[in-house]
């Protein structure tokens, strides 16, 4: 039920992601309604604005912000359309929930990094919602207990059934290992020292022009060792998985995930198809924390400057898909605006 003290929420981008969120919104996030869907497709507008009874269409962020129908930003556009969405944004002051990536690359999340600093406190909070997830919650309070004792390695699979044919190289980083740059720091509280990419043997099926799958080897500041199978076209399913190595013992998430079935004298586990049921309750989660914490003008999760590290280690990771050996990263120290 809309109450008057909703906040109103501005949804840029109809595509799965965007119509995903607004329904979210709608039917399970409290304190919050969609009031504006923005998306220049108007067919994929309507249909995504049905999901949302009363909320107004807008073509452009632009229309929507003088229309004045909106307290706060969803971007769920793809990575090359958001910064001529989040400058405008915090430029009206909006605090805005951003989908990964920030940006596509370092040099034009700094732009973001700087417009953001010009409104005087943290409005965007980046969409990486694996830290919202109750199984990395989980791992990341076992590393920081020392019950197990240190850690030392962490080992990431990350699977799709099948990706579209316009699915890039590149996008094995910038779309996909783009969530592990940002989750395994989270996890291990160091940053990433550097990035190298291995290659298997290439999976007959995947697209043309794809050489997949790949192993991604990054080395932590605090010397923890973490590789990450990134598979596209493994067919039977969306699976993401972390193992942690520690000194005296080893955890396991998201692997197997799913019902466990025993009938016709078999035994199988579903898994599955997609990131938008893996990770369900890590998205209600977060977008709830994002809508409590914008109403106590806050943010509740990785802010701008992440959003920046993860940036400049995609594109270390570009980098390594054509280097031998390992890439380092060049990240400065932080503003004092987000220290």
């Amino acid at each position: 039920m809309t109450t008057t003290t909703d906040l109103r929420v501005g949804v840029v981008g109809a595509g799965i992601m965007g119509a995903d969120h607004i329904a979210r919104i709608t039917r399970t996030i409290s304190g919050a309604h969609v009031s504006a869907v923005i998306e220049p497709d108007a067919g994929r507008a309507k249909s995504a604005a049905a999901l949302a009874p009363g909320s107004a269409v807008f073509a452009s962020i632009e229309e929507a912000l003088e229309a004045r129908v909106m307290d706060a930003v969803v971007i769920a556009t793809p990575g090359r359309f958001h910064e001529p969405v989040l400058l405008p944004a915090l430029e009206a002051g909006l605090p805005i929930l951003c989908e990964k990536p920030l940006t596509q690359d370092p040099e034009s999340s700094w732009r973001i990094l700087e417009a953001e600093q010009k409104t005087g406190r943290q409005l965007i909070q980046v969409g990486f919602m694996r830290r919202f997830d109750t199984q990395y919650r989980q791992l990341k309070q076992l590393i920081d207990s020392g019950s197990a004792g240190e850690l030392l390695m962490l080992r990431g699979v990350h699977r799709n059934p099948s990706v579209p044919d316009g699915y890039t190289q590149q996008m094995l980083i910038t779309d996909s290992v783009v969530h592990e740059f940002d989750v395994v720091p989270w996890l291990a509280g160091s940053g990433i020292r550097s990035v190298e990419v291995r290659y298997g043997k290439r999976n007959a099926i995947a697209p043309e022009g794809l050489r997949e799958p790949i192993l991604v080897l990054m080395e932590l500041e605090n010397g923890v060792l973490v590789d990450v199978e990134m598979n596209v076209n493994v067919r039977f399913g969306y699976q993401v998985a972390t193992e942690a190595v520690f000194q005296t013992g080893v955890a396991r998430i998201g692997q197997p995930d799913g019902l466990q079935l025993w009938q016709d004298g078999r035994f199988g586990i579903a898994e599955h198809q997609s990131y938008t049921t893996r990770f369900e309750q890590a998205y209600d989660t977060e977008v709830q924390a994002w809508v409590d914490a914008t109403r106590r003008g806050e943010i509740a999760g990785p802010s701008a400057w992440d959003g920046y590290k993860v940036a400049v280690a995609c594109k270390a990771g570009v980098q390594a898909l054509e280097a031998t050996g390992p890439v380092e990263l060049d990240v400065p120290e932080p503003p004092p605006f987000y220290a």
